[in-house]
């Protein structure tokens, strides 16, 4: 037997051994449920991989509803392509509360956006609601914590849901069956540049 040839069976047999213990993980997942979904932390992509897996879902023709919170003066890239596939937008169309600085005005917008959320989180059809930039709703007391959990608790059992925002409350993230926190190691904006169409909005 060649060197190579040497390699080559050495390489076969770890990856059996790796198959074999991925196939055994597979194997022992039964359970068929709704999934909560949580996407936070202080890195860019929070909602660019909620919104990834909305798309997935629609390609799957699965049904989509989407709640975006805090944002919604600019174009939405992913709305423009989305809603052309039937996927249900509600929007605060606020603007980040910086712009705003009108609490009064800003808990009305987030409580017209929560009645949609509320409507879409027990409507058995929809298959997946995407709550965008969420957490920031419940750190600011606009939409108390416990009436996102009651919703979320009666929503419909096969019915999936994304939430996305910086700082998850950890009663919310203890609740979810799926947590990815996006770190920031560098932004484009800390050296100056501007956000960039179809990149950053």
């Amino acid at each position: 037997m060649t060197e190579s040839d040497e390699r080559q069976e050495k390489h076969k047999i770890k990856q059996q051994r790796l198959k074999e213990k991925v196939d055994a993980s597979i194997a022992q997942a039964t359970k068929d449920k709704g999934l909560l979904l949580v996407i936070t932390g202080d890195g860019k992509g929070k909602s660019t991989a909620g919104f990834g897996m909305a798309a997935r879902a629609v390609g799957h023709e699965l049904k989509v509803a989407v709640c975006q919170f805090i944002k919604g003066t600019w174009e939405c890239g992913e709305r423009n392509l989305l809603s052309k596939h039937g996927v249900e937008f509600s929007v605060m169309n606020t603007g980040f509360t910086w712009d705003t600085q009108n609490r009064e005005t800003d808990i009305a917008a987030a409580e017209t956006v929560w009645a949609d959320a509320l409507r879409f989180l027990q409507d058995e059809s929809i298959n997946l609601v995407v709550l965008d930039e969420l957490t920031y709703m419940m750190a600011y007391d606009y939409i108390a914590m416990d009436r996102v959990i009651e919703a979320l608790n009666k929503r419909p059992a096969m019915q999936h849901v994304v939430i996305t925002g910086r700082g998850c409350p950890r009663e919310i993230i203890e609740l979810a069956d799926t947590v990815s926190k996006i770190q920031s190691v560098k932004h484009a904006y800390q050296d100056g540049v501007r956000v960039q169409k179809g990149i950053d909005w």
